[in-house]
């Protein structure tokens, strides 16, 4: 197949969890996009992530799907797609969920992954799959329906911050010349996460080397905790800026001059928007979701044991994430800052 083929067509993208997938599925739509001006794209994805991609130049029309609404979820998604034919569906999730709403779209094509690839039968809501193919990394894995479409895959995510939301947030963080470093503290699982008493550690480190700390992410309970127990512990505590504006993260990030993140959706927004990247991997394998052909010189791989050559799998490994100390983040954090350094028109 051609690109050419998808000029004008009607395409349904199916991906509605969570942050860091939506961030991985923006190269693609803007793959799309760019070999098909003429198509229009319909995304599907719950209220979470739609918040960080909402009015994306590459979406025509999102489609939300509320998974706290239990069933009539997918009565709206009928509702909002009724009579409506698309000529493509690209299902890139494999849950049943994801499954279901790929049957309610109307298509007479349905693209799905592999048999072996897809959880919870979700080959049996396609029409048609990728070739099968070994596990790699999510990001090449989504690359593959490009490559099954005949269209040159866009490593580019577009993902802002506007000239709008740079003039909203502008007093979001005080005038400072001190090179300044975020923190994420949260994420969806504990075991992904690093000690809170290790960032109130990095925090310090790093004050007495002249370095500004923030706190960015969302205000679950969880990292409401991690953020009281690290201002109680640091001397030098970091800004707090912890609150549920995705955007406005979005703009926080791109402002830093390095991120330092567990696995988690901040992590992908900060490789997308080019912020040097201080990766925690531990929990998660680093080759199949960590940072994206950026910044792995700064990656601190805790997954594998010394020398192991590990493959690209889904395992999960507890007990990682406390092998990292604070000294090599601050060395990472040092390298970051020397070798990337991030010039104010670069933010």
């Amino acid at each position: 197949m051609h690109a050419s083929d998808l000029s004008g067509a009607n395409i349904a993208i199916v991906m509605m969890s969570a942050i860091g997938d939506a961030v991985h599925t923006l190269p693609v739509v803007n793959s799309l996009r760019a070999a098909a001006p003429g198509c229009r794209i319909t995304w599907v994805i719950q209220p979470g992530p739609h918040a960080l991609v909402a009015g994306h130049p590459a979406i025509d029309e999102f489609v939300l799907f509320d998974r706290k609404r239990g069933w009539r979820a997918y009565r709206d998604v009928r509702r909002a797609t009724a009579g409506e034919r698309f000529d493509l569906v690209i299902a890139l999730q494999v849950y049943l969920k994801a499954g279901l709403v790929a049957r309610i779209l109307r298509s007479p094509r349905k693209l799905g992954f592999d048999r072996a690839r897809a959880r919870d039968a979700n080959w049996l809501f396609t029409t048609e799959r990728i070739p099968a193919r070994g596990q790699r990394h999510v990001q090449d894995q989504y690359f593959e329906f490009l490559e099954h479409l005949g269209v040159p895959p866009l490593l580019e995510w577009r993902l802002g911050p506007t000239e709008e939301e740079r003039a909203r947030y502008a007093d979001a963080l005080p005038d400072d010349p001190r090179p300044m470093v975020a923190f994420v503290v949260g994420t969806s699982k504990p075991a992904k996460e690093w000690p809170a008493a290790r960032y109130a550690a990095l925090a310090d480190r790093l004050a007495s080397a002249g370095i500004r700390t923030v706190l960015v992410g969302g205000r679950s309970p969880r990292e409401m905790a991690a953020a009281e127990e690290i201002r109680g512990t640091a001397r030098h505590p970091p800004l707090d800026l912890l609150e549920w504006d995705l955007r406005k993260l979005v703009y926080l990030l791109d402002r830093v001059d390095v991120l330092v993140s567990p696995d988690t959706g901040p992590l992908h927004i900060g490789v997308a928007l080019g912020t040097p990247t201080v990766s925690l991997m531990g929990y998660t394998n680093p080759r199949r979701v960590g940072p994206y052909r950026r910044f792995h010189d700064l990656m601190i791989d805790a997954y594998g044991d010394p020398g192991e050559d590990y493959p690209v799998s889904a395992e999960y490994r507890t007990g990682r994430m406390e092998r990292i100390t604070s000294d090599e983040v601050a060395a990472k954090v040092a390298l970051a800052l020397s070798r990337y350094p991030r010039g104010v028109s670069e933010r």
